[in-house]
């Protein structure tokens, strides 16, 4: 477990980073005031940036699918959980996504008056794979203590400017088309030659282990609503069933199978909440042939029954 870390930022945050953080919190907070959308996701005109507010703490924390990318907090406090590991982010630690995860997060410092904020940059593998070739080497590089598709690492200043430009974008339409690309290579070419280089190198390698496992969570991914055999996985990843089975629980902190039951209640909601399906129509529609083992393990993994949940998510939003 990582223990919280006290944000002092009069004390703990240098003055640069302080000056980039808050023109990156009023950016965010303009722009998600122009879509209207209040709490939640705001989606950008630039593919890889996503902007997250949050006006209060979550009390308990909730599963979610969190894709590859970066999470850079501007301001509050969130947590995720992965099995028996808790990770915090804050204006002091960015979070890497290394592959698509299914932990457990929540808000834990969140005001009306000071809001969550967070800046969300996708990941693209084939420009990580690029960048390592060109980067080649690093002497400082080692391999990873620990296996985990969530890391936590410091901010730097370098990072921070380069994200900073990237929303700064935003404003400028005319020049996102050519510039977003290049701002997106330089944001991970910092976390490239950064502390958590060595995780972005094994998922940038073809013949690596957490690459290979990528290829079989893609699998479930996209095949999450159908049933798939640990041996079509274990082909797709070119490992022995058992291999397969202990390193994807290593990783993800569940077997594969309770990872795409979890992939299938998570689509699930999201269909209810966002398409207004009934629990037995977005049941069917994820793959579940009984509703009744759709809602008891719905209940099981959110805490409350379907229809109570989407009804609580609808009054929350």
């Amino acid at each position: 477990m990582v223990a919280p870390t006290p944000i002092s930022l009069a004390d703990g945050f240098p003055d640069a980073l302080q000056a980039l953080r808050a023109q990156m919190v009023d950016l965010t907070l303009r722009h998600v005031a122009a879509t209207g959308n209040g709490d939640g996701t705001s989606h950008t005109d630039i593919p890889c940036l996503q902007l997250i507010k949050a006006s209060c703490s979550t009390p308990k924390t909730a599963p979610a699918f969190y894709e590859p990318g970066l999470a850079i907090v501007l301001q509050g406090r969130k947590k995720v959980e992965l099995g028996t590991e808790t990770l915090y982010y804050d204006p002091l630690h960015f979070l890497l996504v290394s592959m698509p995860m299914l932990p457990k997060g929540g808000v834990i410092e969140a005001t009306p008056d000071k809001p969550y904020l967070c800046v969300r940059i996708d990941c693209d593998t084939a420009t990580l794979a690029e960048l390592m070739l060109e980067v080649g080497p690093v002497s400082s590089d080692a391999a990873p203590s620990t296996e985990s598709g969530l890391n936590v690492a410091p901010v730097s200043e370098s990072l921070l400017s380069a994200a900073l430009r990237l929303m700064q974008l935003l404003d400028s339409p005319q020049d996102q088309r050519v510039l977003a690309p290049l701002l997106q290579r330089e944001i991970f070419y910092r976390v490239l030659t950064g502390p958590l280089g060595p995780r972005l190198r094994t998922l940038a390698q073809q013949d690596s282990a957490t690459r290979r496992l990528a290829r079989a969570i893609d699998e479930i991914n996209r095949r999450f609503h159908e049933p798939i055999s640990i041996d079509e996985l274990a082909a797709v990843a070119h490992m022995s069933a058992s291999t397969l089975h202990q390193r994807f629980k290593q990783l993800t902190s569940m077997s594969p199978m309770q990872y795409q039951k979890q992939l299938r209640l998570q689509h699930a909601r999201r269909l209810m909440l966002g398409s207004g399906l009934d629990a037995a129509a977005a049941a069917h529609q994820v793959g579940y042939e009984s509703a009744s083992q759709f809602s008891r393990e719905y209940r099981r993994l959110f805490g409350t029954p379907p229809r109570a949940d989407i009804e609580q998510l609808l009054r929350a939003g």
